[in-house]
Formats: C-alpha cells, structure tokens, sequence
C-alpha cells in the first residue's frame, strides 16, 4: 500500500534531502508544504503558510503521516515574536488540520537547544532550560504535543531532537565555520577543547525514514547526535586532513573575543544589519553542546555514515576542488 505522506517546509536544507530519499520509492506518495518554492522538487510542491488552518486542512485531505519541519529557526530573526508565531502557532494549526483528516501520525524536528547551553551530556529526560527563543519555542511546541497526546493516545507521535545539521549545500552556522577554518585565516576563541556534537545530514534523514518505517505507535523523543564528539580543535585537524592542507590557528580568549561579539552587536545595531559575528555566537562557539544518544542507539537504527566520512564528503564537496577566499585550492 502506498503512504502519503506530507512534509511541511521541505523545500529547505533538511527537507530536500528528505525527499530526494522518499521520492523515489515505490512505496511513498509525497507532498511538499512550504512558504518557498523548491528548487528541485517543484512539481510535489504546494505554496502555503502552515499557519493558515483552512488551506493546511485542505491539502493534509488523505494524508496518512506528517513530517513537520517547517521553523524560524536561525538565531537573529526580528521581531522574536516570529519564532512563537511559525513554531507554536504552525503546531497547533498542523494539528488541528490533522485532526479534521484523521492523520494520526507526525514526525516533529525540535532541536537540542531546548536543554540549553554547557550542560551536562542531557538525555531525553532532562528538564528543558533553553537559552534563546528558538530553543523557547520548540519547547513550546514540543508542550503542545505532550498535552495533545494526553486527549489523543491513539497517535503515533514522534520527536528528533538534533544537535546542529552540517552537510553538501547548508550555508548554516557548520558551513560558516568550516569556510572560516578551511580559508587559513582562523581565529579560535578559547582553547578549543569544548566538545561539539554535531548530525551529519544522511543520517538525520535516514534515521526520519526508520521513523516511518518502524515506529508506529506511541509517543517516542530522541536526541539525534552522531557519535563521537568532536572539538573545535579536532575540527581543525580533520578539515586539515581531508583538503590536505595546513590550517594555521590563531588562539585568542574568550573574554576578548566575547568582548569583540558585543562590539558586533552594537555595530549591528547602528548598521540595522544581519552581521556574521554576534556575542550570541560567540558564546554558542566556545560552548560545551554534547548531548547523549543512547535512545538512538537503543533503537535499532544504524547510521549508514560515519562522522568523519559526513565530514570528509561536506568538505571535499564545498571546499576541496575551489580556491578560498584568502587560502589556497587544490
């Protein structure tokens, strides 16, 4: 029998590349919501605002499952009332669009910055402490689930919660830092030693498909981190011997360059411009994010990369055959 399945926001990084998955199978029908075209998958397409009830009811019409990946989720959105609208509000709209369609399952991508910041390896059970409004939010959003689910046990409710998404074609915050990196011209704020984990995208999307495939009932929550942890500075090494290059690092504290993401701030302010460097950044940077992963591994799931192979492919596919701006190409 053929699954029909909706992804909401699939026009973005995640959702492309969970499509180009499920698209091809014979035993997939899929449905691509989103604010934005997509550039690769127009024609499974439909421009809507997962905050508008009416047309979000009409297009879940015979839906068996819903991925819900639709967020503001980058860390400079203005005004923050954005992130409760789109993540909040576009919850309660997707259920209840559900709920009219007798669409009984959803997947839902929230995010690890719902423990906060420098915690301690957090698992699935430990309470949430987000930091900012995107962390604020998807917390949110995942209360909205767990109320729901008390009124609605006969739903299969799923929920990732990754750490940070790098891979071939993000220009997120992992991309940034490699380019920084790889350029030959980078600053480490700190000593280095704070451990990163990160998800490579392969295998987040491989681990939603295990979700479809395999998870039918109850209400499941997973962080989602491949093992092991990097540091900032094995980042460093291994972007060095993946482009077989030499990558100089300059080291400076943390309390300067802290300093430096608030002279940012203020230059922001002033330019009423998106800068690349902030005092928020700079703090998420020299953070401890490690985070446990034991449900997944628990689960049955079995990535099919590695780490260093997700990294090695990310940079020999962005930065391995072009030249950088202020280093060298191969």
């Amino acid at each position: 029998m053929i699954m029909k399945i909706a992804v909401l926001g699939g026009s973005g990084f995640v959702g492309s590349k969970l499509i180009e998955i499920l698209f091809h199978s014979e035993i997939f029908q899929i449905l691509n919501i989103d604010k934005q075209q997509s550039t690769r998958y127009p024609e499974i397409t439909r421009i809507a605002d997962v905050l508008d009830k009416e047309v979000m009811q009409t297009l879940l019409q015979g839906i068996d499952l819903v991925v819900l990946l639709a967020a503001e989720h980058r860390d400079d959105v203005k005004p923050t009332s954005l992130y409760y609208d789109v993540n909040v509000n576009g919850m309660q709209c997707t259920l209840e669009a559900m709920e009219k369609n007798a669409v009984k399952r959803i997947i839902f991508t929230s995010t690890v910055a719902i423990y906060g910041l420098d915690k301690n390896n957090p698992n699935e059970n430990t309470p949430a402490d987000p930091f900012n409004h995107y962390g604020k939010s998807k917390w949110k959003a995942e209360q909205l689930l767990q109320e729901w689910y008390k009124t609605h046990e006969d739903w299969n409710i799923n929920v990732i919660r990754p750490t940070v998404i790098f891979g071939e074609r993000n220009r997120g915050n992992v991309y940034n830092l490699l380019n920084q990196i790889a350029s030959g011209k980078f600053i480490m704020i700190g000593k280095g030693n704070n451990r990163k984990s990160m998800s490579y995208i392969g295998n987040v999307v491989a681990f939603i498909l295990f979700l479809i495939l395999h998870k039918e009932r109850g209400y499941n929550v997973y962080n989602y981190v491949d093992k092991p942890d990097f540091t900032t500075n094995d980042l460093v090494l291994n972007t060095g011997e993946a482009l077989d290059r030499r990558i100089p690092t300059i080291y400076i504290p943390y309390f300067l360059g802290l300093l430096g993401g608030y002279g940012f701030d203020v230059l922001a302010w002033l330019l009423q411009k998106k800068l690349s460097i902030s005092s928020v950044r700079v703090k998420k940077f020299c953070a401890v994010t490690e985070y446990d992963s034991n449900s997944v591994l628990s689960s049955g799931f079995q990535p099919p990369y590695t780490i260093v192979e997700g990294l090695k492919s990310t940079l020999k596919a962005e930065f391995g055959n072009k030249v950088i701006e202020n280093g060298t190409g191969r």
